[in-house]
């Protein structure tokens, strides 16, 4: 088992490709065929799969804005005074962690299939992702 954690500076509500990040902690941890985890830590981060190309790309974030609009009022901004309520319903939504499995040390992802990390707050951060790279005996 090989543990990793990893940042990724992002922009206010954006989304970023991660495969390749997990790619290197797969070769990193010399495992041939398993499974790997991963985790974003924050409320207002999240993970998922999608053909990372810039309709779709747009696309998420409108259908987001369906699910939990910007104008919609938050209770939470009553607990901290602040403007993201409608950042941590969006990552609900997607979830904070994938499991992946790959053989032959590659992903075993479709062809147009990448590992996205959404941040969704309303303000840039700085975004840490951890895992595990399992693997898994082959008789």
């Amino acid at each position: 088992m090989h543990y990793f954690e990893f940042y990724v500076d992002m922009k206010a509500e954006s989304i970023e490709d991660i495969t390749h990040l997990i790619e290197k902690e797969i070769i990193k941890s010399g495992a041939n065929n398993g499974i790997v985890f991963i985790f974003s830590v924050g409320s207002t981060s999240a993970l998922s799969t999608i053909e990372f190309e810039p309709g779709l790309k747009r696309d998420i974030f409108i259908a987001m804005e369906k699910i939990a609009p910007r104008d919609a009022y938050y209770f939470h901004h009553e607990t901290w005074h602040d403007d993201n309520g409608r950042s941590h319903v969006r990552a609900t939504f997607i979830g904070p962690s994938l499991f992946v499995p790959f053989k032959n040390k590659k992903l075993l992802l479709g062809t147009w299939q990448q590992i996205i990390l959404f941040n969704f707050d309303t303000r840039d951060r700085e975004r840490r992702v951890v895992g595990y790279v399992v693997e898994f005996n082959q008789e």
